[in-house]
Parts: structure tokens; C-alpha cells; sequence
């Protein structure tokens, strides 16, 4: 669906996004006509509410600009800082990956429309597909990032456990066995420390919709870097494995498949196409313990994305079941975890 821009974009103050498209506008040479501007909602976003706006090129319907205007989620700053988080896409983009940022307003950003196809739940599957997202998540790996190289992951979920226990009514605290969370998650740590981890910088939210492809060059793009932070290699490749079993696109996108979780063989390819991509040949040794180191992370991940979706379940207004996702995501915390930590 396609409407007026005023009469489709809540939750902002009109005249303010108004004047940074116009002055896009002006920059690029068009001739504007405010009444001509359009905004279609993309569905799938969990976080923020994403619109693609297009506009005439110099007031004619011949060629359209096209942007990508991003509102911010209510309560979304409880998960990152924005400022970091918007260097973190300056930074990124001016090494020349990804959107570019063409400006800021109060409640978002307008982003570049990269003319290239949103990734497929179904896409993940696909052999071709899965390699050359391995390849661009080592390349995203090897960003040399400012900053502290600390791993954030454990102090994340600790501030996070806080806030949803100063959120949840004493029946969520109960169901979600809060009490607990905090000594599942120092065992985790604990577990995962024995033996050396490869630090890098981390997208941390590599779910399809992140993942952009071009057909014609097969170029692939990661986008949105709200959670991206140093952590261990291990984790983000959990973090995208996990990501398999979940469809944002049907009616019912809080639902999980882990039938659909990768195979074994799956994981091996992804994981060899990884640690190959800087040109190296991996050992069998080398591809069967960041495989373990995986599955053990996975089980990191379900506790990090279902303290998520506790938090967004009390401050998103998005509509999306979080809470059920959350459900989710704990109880495979609780079923994986005798089989990965064999205890």
C-alpha cells in the first residue's frame, strides 16, 4: 500500500522529516513537489518501523528517488546507545559497506534504498546463498572498530536480566524463571572461557531480513547495526543459525521452527565457507570446534533474544508477540542445554 507521506509516517513530527527529504532533494538536483512524495511500510522489522519513500525525479513520473526512512521503536534505547550505534553505520559506510546515512530527525534516520533483494526465510537454505553470507560475515568480522574490543555479550544480558525484572509482572518474573537467569548466564560464561575465543566485531542480529543480495552481481549486504558490538565470532554465527527456524513474514512471525534449525552438514558448509574466506584452508579441527563453540553460543543467544523479547514486550508497541517469542526462545534455552553442556 502507497500513500501520502504526512498520512502514513506516525509518530514523527512531520515538518521536521519533511525538511530533511526536501533538502535531500534539493542536493540531488530534483524538482520537488511535496504532494508527490510516497511512503510504503516494509513489513519485518522488530525493533523500528521502516518505510521506503520515493518521490518523481525532477517532477516528472519517467524516475523516482527512492529512500529508506527509519522511525525509531519506543523503548528501543533500553537495548544500545543510538549515538554509538549511529557511528557505528557512519563508520561502516563511509568504508564503503552498506547503506550510506543521508541524515537524522528526531525520531530517525533516512537511510540510501539499496536497490537489491531483502533475503527470504527460505533463502538461508539455499547452499549458494548460505556460502556467500558466510563469506561477507567473515569480511564483517574484520572490521578494525574504535573502541573497547571487549566482549560485551555477558554484561549485556546481566543489565538486561535488571530490566526485565524491574518490568515484569511477578507471573512473567515466575514463567520466565528470572531468579535463575543470572546463574544460567555466569555458567554459560564460565563454560565458554576455557579456551580462547576470537573476538571480532559482531553484527549480533543476522536474521534474513538483515541480509541484502543482488542478483545480478551476487553482492551480499548487511544492514541495520543497532546490536552490532565485539564478541566472539562463535556467538554471531549462533546468533544467525538460530535465526533459521524464524519467519517475520507469515501471520504468525512470533513463531519458531526448530526443525528448521541447520544440519549438521548445513552448519559444516556455512562454517568452512567462513574460515575460508580469508583464503585459508581450515582443519577438520578448526571447523569442528567453532562448530561447538556454536552450538554452546547458541544456547547464549536464546537467553540474550529472550530477554529481548520480555523488555519489547512491555515498552514496543510494534505488533508482534513478544512475549510468546520469548517463550520460545527460553524454552529452547532449557531443552538445548542438557544436550550441548551435557549436564
Amino acid at each position: 500500500m502507497t500513500a501520502k507521506i504526512s498520512g502514513i509516517i506516525e509518530g514523527t513530527q512531520p515538518e521536521e522529516l519533511m525538511k530533511l527529504l526536501v533538502s535531500l532533494a534539493n542536493d540531488w538536483g530534483d524538482v520537488l513537489d511535496t504532494n508527490k512524495i510516497q511512503a510504503v511500510h516494509l513489513s519485518g522489522a522488530m525493533t523500528n518501523v521502516v518505510y521506503r519513500v520515493t518521490w518523481p525525479k525532477n517532477n516528472t513520473d519517467a524516475e523516482e528517488r527512492a529512500v529508506l526512512v527509519r522511525i525509531y521503536g519506543e523503548g528501543s534505547d533500553i537495548f544500545f546507545d543510538r549515538a554509538e550505534e549511529i557511528q557505528t553505520f557512519e563508520l561502516i559506510s563511509t568504508h564503503g559497506h552498506g547503506p550510506r546515512l543521508f541524515g537524522l530527525f528526531p525520531e530517525g534516520r533516512v537511510e540510501e534504498f539499496i536497490h537489491a533483494k531483502t533475503l527470504s526465510a527460505s533463502d538461508l537454505r539455499d547452499p549458494e546463498i548460505s556460502t556467500l553470507v558466510a563469506a561477507k560475515v567473515k569480511e564483517f568480522h574484520g572490521f578494525n572498530m574504535p573502541g573497547s574490543k571487549t566482549v560485551v555479550l555477558w554484561s549485556t544480558m546481566r543489565k538486561w536480566l535488571i530490566k526485565a525484572g524491574s518490568l515484569c509482572t511477578q507471573e512473567h518474573a515466575n514463567e520466565f524463571k528470572l531468579d535463575v537467569i543470572g546463574n544460567e548466564i555466569d555458567t554459560l560464561e564460565s563454560e565458554l572461557s576455557k579456551h580462547h575465543q576470537d573476538v571480532v566485531f559482531c553484527h549480533n542480529d543476522l536474521q534474513y531480513g538483515n541480509i541484502m543480495i543482488d542478483d545480478n552481481t551476487r553482492t551480499v549486504t548487511l544492514i541495520d547495526y543497532e546490536y552490532a558490538s565485539h564478541n566472539p565470532a562463535g556467538y554471531d554465527i549462533a546468533n544467525h543459525f538460530c535465526e533459521w527456524a524464524a519467519d517475520y513474514h507469515t501471520d504468525t512471525p512470533q513463531v519458531l521452527d526448530y526443525n528448521k534449525y541447520p544440519t549438521l552438514e548445513e552448519r559444516q558448509r556455512f562454517v568452512k565457507a567462513y574460515l575460508s574466506a580469508a583464503g585459508n584452508q581450515p582443519s577438520d579441527t578448526d571447523v569442528d570446534q567453532l562448530i561447538d563453540d556454536v552450538e554452546k553460543y547458541a544456547l547464549a543467544n536464546h537467553l540474550f533474544w529472550g530477554l529481548w523479547g520480555i523488555i519489547s514486550g512491555y515498552v514496543n508497541q510494534i505488533e508482534f508477540d513478544y512475549m510468546e517469542y520469548a517463550r520460545q526462545r527460553f524454552s529452547q534455552y532449557w531443552l538445548k542445554k542438557p544436550q550441548v553442556l551435557n549436564c
